[in-house]
């Protein structure tokens, strides 16, 4: 079975053509082929199926076989290889997922993919939403884990988020207390942890524990929570450069329509066959 490698800023994926292979079992086979030793490795597989309520349909799934309803990085990188597949029609088109229909809009320069702008629609910001145990918004609240104390707020966009809130960011704080986070209690259907450092009021540097896969070098979800955080928080304005590892994502959380844009790169890294 044909396979492409992707990447957005180097959170990867291992994307199949499931629009006309029945009988697989997704999840089981993504966990053997996001091995980094034994398989092509990956931090999750993201499938291209048939939608009866938009052009196209993506399944995410984790490293370690769990569903994830939405991936910010993965559709950029799942948009471009249906644009550049002929698997859809024109810049603009409609992707279903978990989360909802999401829009995203290729970018071209020079006749050539310089980028993907995903509308990703409205927050949520109510606790019961998304979900964490505590009645109201969760903003500029307080959460200790271990021998910390961290300042956190939790957004959902497309999947929840915890935005843990730090000055300095310390890299290897988000391999110690992120899956500590991830599972505590507070969070009913666990979490995704970004710590983030606030540089300026239109700039902010984010590292992440991604639930079902620990870290990543990028979350596309998680710098838009984390942008609609600060703004909620005054930390910064609405619209903000997301630092990773890797690089940068353009957030604007627009005040005309409450949604959520995302802007980044995508990437096609290279193809294979996957003996079933």
């Amino acid at each position: 079975m044909k396979f492409f490698k992707v990447h957005g800023l180097g959170n990867d994926f291992v994307l199949f053509d499931g629009r006309d292979t029945e009988g697989v079992d997704w999840n089981a086979l993504t966990k053997k082929v996001c091995d980094r030793h034994t398989g092509v490795g990956a931090d999750g597989t993201l499938i291209l199926l048939r939608s009866a309520i938009a052009d196209v349909r993506m399944r995410i799934i984790n490293a370690d076989g769990s569903e994830a309803e939405m991936c910010g990085n993965g559709i950029r990188a799942f948009a471009r290889y249906c644009f550049e597949n002929g698997v859809v029609r024109g810049t603009q088109f409609s992707v279903e997922t978990g989360a909802g229909v999401m829009k995203p809009r290729i970018i071209l320069k020079n006749g050539r993919v310089d980028g993907v702008r995903v509308d990703m629609g409205e927050p949520l910001l109510e606790a019961a939403d998304v979900p964490v145990k505590v009645d109201g918004r969760a903003i500029d609240l307080l959460l200790s884990v271990q021998d910390r104390s961290f300042s956190f707020s939790a957004v959902r966009v497309g999947v929840p988020h915890t935005i843990v809130f730090v000055d300095p960011l310390n890299e290897d704080d988000v391999p110690k207390y992120g899956p500590l986070i991830e599972h505590d209690p507070l969070f009913p259907e666990r979490t995704n942890v970004n710590f983030v450092e606030v540089l300026k009021e239109d700039r902010i540097k984010m590292r992440t524990w991604e639930r079902g896969c620990g870290c990543t070098l990028a979350c596309g979800t998680g710098a838009c929570s984390a942008a609609v955080a600060c703004a909620l928080s005054g930390k910064t304005g609405r619209t903000v450069a997301v630092e990773i590892e890797l690089g940068t994502l353009l957030i604007e959380w627009s005040e005309a329509d409450n949604h959520v844009y995302m802007t980044g790169p995508a990437e096609i890294v290279f193809s294979g066959v996957w003996n079933l």
